[in-house]
């Protein structure tokens, strides 16, 4: 697999929930390495974006799989940890808002609000369940992870929102959409 393996909006399977994973097959396994090099390859394509996460729906599987990069500040590290079956345990206060972007969602960023910690039990690649709490940007990454594999996409949590919807900058900066004009009646994000 390679990026133009990952579906973008208005691909309908983005809000589709996935399935559970009963059996860890040769196709899983499969699935996964796949993900890995689609992410890569994407992130090879871009100068100012980090590939930190993709869940099964994004390369149009329905499955409840994600991974998550190790060590999302250094991309030179091509690590990622699999997650099976995820399941937000715990969520842990206060709400906060930062930026979110989706390798589903092109050229759209977004200010959504999150909590600031979660707990997660999850399956690795050997079918050991294991658990993991997370806090600031790496607790965001897993509930938008958690959510592609509910059918959500993050601008499903903003939609109401003018204010919330920004463009990256060829420079690498964001600035603001306009919410009339960009965002409220496109069919690309709405369907």
């Amino acid at each position: 697999m390679n990026k133009d393996d990952i579906v973008t909006l208005p691909e309908p399977n983005l809000r589709k929930k996935s399935a559970r994973v009963g059996i860890i097959t040769d196709e899983i396994t499969k699935l996964i390495s796949d993900m890995r090099e689609a992410t890569i390859d994407w992130e090879n394509s871009r100068d100012h974006e980090a590939a930190v996460g993709l869940a099964a729906i994004q390369v149009n599987k329905l499955y409840r799989i994600f991974l998550v990069r190790n060590d999302f500040e250094n991309t030179e590290d091509k690590k990622f940890t699999v997650f099976i079956n995820p399941e937000i345990t715990k969520t842990i206060e206060p709400l906060e808002d930062d930026y979110e972007g989706c390798l589903s969602v092109p050229d759209v960023y977004g200010k959504v609000k999150r909590y600031h910690g979660v707990k997660v039990k999850a399956l690795n690649e050997r079918g050991e369940e294991f658990r993991v709490t997370a806090y600031g940007f790496l607790a965001r990454i897993l509930q938008h992870e958690v959510d592609h594999t509910n059918g959500m996409v993050f601008i499903d949590h903003i939609k109401d929102d003018p204010e919330a919807f920004f463009r990256l900058m060829p420079g690498g900066g964001l600035e603001p959409l306009d919410y009339e004009k960009d965002i409220k009646d496109n069919s690309i994000l709405w369907g």
